[in-house]
């Protein structure tokens, strides 16, 4: 008896432990406890993994049973989605989604502020590695929609706002719950970038390498103050190293940019996922190498207007080829084994995700690689594959219903469930309505046309090719299709039709007088054709660079000899005439008459004259970024940092006779970066231009532009040649 006594007095324990912490002041709700069954589904679980005819079981918002034999508890509903198919939501894991930032409140003027305002924080503002996105997050169910109509059931968002960015957020789209319910992770992540925050008018940094020496110093700071050395306390750097265990997403932007992040990372031990800018194609192998996660946008360029010679002439090559071949830049990644995810990041309208989406895929992406790349892999990323990217036992209930495959053009997203919750969009059993139709009413004929969005659907009706005005609602199954009868007195001929699976449309019409007519809309296959949209174009081959004037092939190296020139030696030989040089091994092996050519390649250079090639001590060519300005000393910057491979000085210098560079920081302040010795290779990267042999240089300064003497509303430190000296 005193046994059954103790299992009573524990039960109530049992039972208010279970409840939840949160007052209910809405109103009596059923407990979510009750079993949803969706049967003879095609439910794709995951990317190759398809069920025909199969059952989704959820229970209080995950998925309790997935298979073709799925035991069906007494108490469940049962939705039939015979001809549909089921798939699991979507994952944005770059997005900022319910971020408002204010405008800009920067005054535009030229002056300067050198120093940080804040006090507390790390020394330069724009490093905010204590930004919480939760702190400026407010769910929008408008935009929610946008989302969840394209498939996308969760979206990772973040302040997309400077250097380093502090932490983001998992938000499941669920627009019945509360953010206590739809937060998913409160910190997903860290992000970083390399562009400046819009809020703060620190100057420094003012250029790409600025923000990459910045960088540096962070992790070499965030190493020092971990080791106790600071008495006082930083709370960016107390933040950055809370942050540091998290995922690292790092707003890269483009091909080069990819690199240059990906070699700040490997310096300090810290594997970024990159989001890149859809050139990747372009150096796939150098992206290949960096074994880095990507994500790539899906904002491939539109057709230019090609029609207006004046202004077409302003059109460059390298524009023209990424518009031809950017739409296989994630078949390319993925032929060459990088994965990636896919986000809506760039794009100007969410609706044309799918549009673009399918695009990639006519040029080569496979469909089980566009569904990883949307669910699996963006869950891996974020380290969340147990609760989202698939429809297994256990994960939340996040999935869409689709009439079809999902990448189809036509394709109807009808309902979107997350967490278990549905929300709906159109009617399970409603057709899709789209396209052209014979509308007959007693014995008049017309021309019907119903097109748009499933919440914006609009008709256009003609009679004897005649306009007739008309207005087009559809609510849950019912449809009214309103016809102007008379201009004048404005009367309406009133169409009304139940909906079930069938195009085809039946009901009675019922005129201004009351008389009543039965009604018939016949829809009429469209002929087969491949639109604009559809069509693919043959792919340029890519070049090095991928600029005019590139390489459909890099040169290989090769052993020469030139044979009976006018030698300049530049040394004590002086001028030779009729003489050979033997180049081997990408050395000059001899110079001398009558050489054996072995296994070189014999050039007649008779009548010609051969120098060593020029080196330019004091150059300012293929640069992104030519002055870091941000503070009177930049030493800590670096010119092989702002190297670009592509710029057409290269080419051009190459044609004069310039072999090598010493490309030099401006001049912009006294103490400026290290200057960046490179190779003039023209189609090779970076890494393979700069001559790692050479000794460092840095570049000083004196004259009018490093005092700023007319540069205006300026007030850095120094201002006179005096000052210059004391800098020095």
């Amino acid at each position: 008896m005193k046994r059954i006594l103790i299992l009573l007095l524990l039960l109530p324990i049992a039972i208010a432990s279970a409840q939840e912490y949160i007052p209910k002041n809405d109103g009596v709700k059923t407990p979510e406890n009750g079993y949803v069954a969706l049967t003879e589904a095609k439910i794709f679980l995951a990317p190759g993994q398809v069920i025909d005819n199969g059952t989704l079981l959820i229970h209080k918002g995950k998925v309790a049973q997935v298979g073709k034999q799925v035991n069906i508890p007494e108490n469940s509903a049962v939705i039939d989605l015979k001809g549909l198919s089921v798939y699991p939501s979507f994952i944005d894991v770059y997005s900022d989604f319910g971020i408002e930032l204010p405008p800009s409140d920067k005054d535009g003027s030229r002056s300067s502020q050198y120093d940080s305002k804040r006090e507390g924080y790390y020394w330069n503002e724009h490093v905010m590695p204590e930004t919480d996105a939760s702190s400026k997050f407010e769910y929008s169910k408008v935009k929610a929609e946008a989302y969840l109509k394209q498939g996308f059931g969760v979206v990772n968002t973040h302040v997309q706002d400077g250097i380093v960015r502090g932490t983001g957020m998992l938000v499941a789209l669920n627009n019945s719950g509360n953010d206590n319910k739809r937060i998913l992770e409160s910190k997903s992540g860290q992000y970083l970038s390399f562009r400046k925050s819009k809020y703060h008018n620190q100057s420094y940094p003012t250029s790409l390498m600025g923000s990459m020496a910045l960088l540096r110093q962070l992790y070499s700071d965030l190493d020092w103050y971990s080791k106790g050395t600071i008495k006082t306390t930083d709370i960016s750097l107390e933040a950055l190293k809370e942050n540091r265990p998290l995922v690292q997403i790092f707003d890269a932007g483009s091909k080069g940019n990819v690199l240059r992040a990906n070699q700040i990372g490997e310096a300090f031990g810290i594997d970024y996922v990159l989001l890149g800018g859809g050139d990747e194609y372009e150096m796939v192998e150098q992206i290949k190498n960096t074994q880095s996660s990507l994500i790539l946008p899906l904002n491939f360029p539109k057709a230019f207007d090609v029609e207006d010679v004046h202004t077409s002439q302003y059109l460059s090559l390298a524009e023209m080829r990424a518009w031809n071949q950017a739409p296989s830049n994630p078949a390319v990644l993925k032929k060459n084994g990088i994965d990636f995810a896919l986000t809506l990041h760039g794009l100007k309208d969410i609706k044309d995700f799918n549009t673009h989406v399918r695009k990639a895929i006519q040029y080569g992406l496979s469909e089980e690689d566009a569904l990883a790349s949307l669910t699996t892999i963006p869950a891996g990323i974020l380290k969340k594959s147990d609760q989202v990217g698939s429809l297994k036992q256990g994960t939340l209930a996040n999935f869409f219903i689709c009439d079809g495959n999902v990448f189809a053009k036509d394709r109807r997203i009808l309902e979107h469930w997350v967490q278990g919750e549905p929300y709906r969009i159109e009617s399970l059993d409603s057709p899709d309505l789209n396209g052209k139709y014979e509308l007959t009413i007693g014995g008049d004929a017309y021309d019907l046309v119903i097109s748009g969005e499933p919440s914006e659907r609009s008709s256009a009706v003609k009679k004897d090719g005649n306009s007739v005005k008309s207005r087009l609602t559809i609510k849950d199954n019912s449809l009214q299709l309103f016809l102007e009868s008379d201009s004048l007195s404005k009367k309406y001929i009133r169409l009304s039709s139940h909906l079930g699976r069938n195009k085809n449309l039946t009901g009675m019409a019922i005129f201004p007088d009351g008389s009543k007519k039965d009604w018939a809309a016949r829809w009429v296959k469209p002929k087969s054709s491949t639109s604009q949209e559809e069509s693919t174009y043959p792919l340029v081959p890519v070049t090095y660079p991928n600029v005019a004037y590139g390489f459909t092939e890099l040169p290989e190296a090769e052993d020469v000899l030139f044979k009976g020139a006018t030698v300049w030696t530049n040394e004590a030989e002086g001028i030779m005439e009729a003489t050979d040089v033997l180049v081997r091994d990408g050395k000059i092996s001899k110079v001398g008459k009558d050489l054996k050519a072995g296994r070189a390649r014999v050039i007649d250079a008779q009548g010609k004259h051969l120098t060593t090639g020029i080196i330019d001590e004091h150059s300012h060519i293929a640069t992104l970024s030519t002055n870091e300005a941000g503070q009177n000393s930049t030493a800590e910057v670096s010119m092989e940092d702002a190297v670009n491979p592509e710029d057409v000085n290269i080419y051009r210098n190459l044609a004069g006779g310039v072999t090598q560079v010493q490309i030099l920081h401006g001049s912009a302040n006294p103490i400026g970066g290290r200057s960046a010795i490179v190779k003039l290779k023209w189609g090779r990267t970076v890494d393979e231009m700069i001559d790692k042999k050479a000794p460092g240089f840095i570049k000083f300064a004196l004259g009018e532009n490093v005092k700023q003497s007319n540069w205006g509303g300026y007030t850095r430190f120094p201002q006179t040649r005096m000052g210059v000296e004391q800098v020095y």
